[in-house]
């Protein structure tokens, strides 16, 4: 892998040689936390390191993986820059950490953001850190007055409406 400036960090400020930026995890290290695992999967997809984005996966979510269509999107894709927005949790000691992101690409000559919440865990054995899923926040339930109406979004937030959720455990 070539010394060019890391995908990830594509800011006026902030222009690391992808040795000294994510090349380390590409090439086999364990990301310290979800942020840099996040980062390094980003760079994965500029890259078009497959593999790692696999291999990075937690287990229970490489069954939908589909090679053809990511080794599709990473080389048909030119890959602009990361924003971290924020991030929750993966500190030492943590079992599971979240990141929010926007990447930026062009596609079909177009500029796309793809805005995203992401929830990583730590796995014990493998001593490190894989991304589990896209893990975006629903919106807060509307309820209109003490109980909802039957039309209404149900209160335990599953973005189904009351009669079709909590209204039929209740019954």
């Amino acid at each position: 892998m070539t010394d060019s400036t890391c995908p990830c960090r594509q800011t006026a400020s902030l222009r690391l040689p992808l040795s000294g930026c994510c090349g380390p995890y590409l090439d086999g290290a364990p990301a310290p936390s979800p942020e840099a695992l996040m980062r390094s999967r980003y760079t994965a997809y500029a890259v078009g390191n497959v593999d790692y984005l696999h291999d990075t996966l937690a287990p229970e979510a490489r069954h939908d993986f589909d090679r053809k269509s990511v080794t599709h999107w990473s080389k048909t894709s030119q890959w602009t820059g990361l924003d971290i927005i924020g991030t929750e949790g993966g500190q030492p000691g943590d079992h599971e950490g979240f990141v929010e992101f926007v990447a930026h690409f062009v596609a079909d000559g177009k500029a796309q953001d793809h805005r995203e919440r992401s929830r990583f865990r730590f796995d014990p054995e493998g001593k490190r850190w894989l991304f589990v899923e896209q893990a975006n926040r629903k919106t807060a339930p509307i309820v209109k007055g003490k109980v909802p109406g039957r039309n209404d979004p149900c209160t335990c937030g599953s973005g189904l409406k009351y009669k079709k959720c909590c209204a039929l455990k209740a019954a």
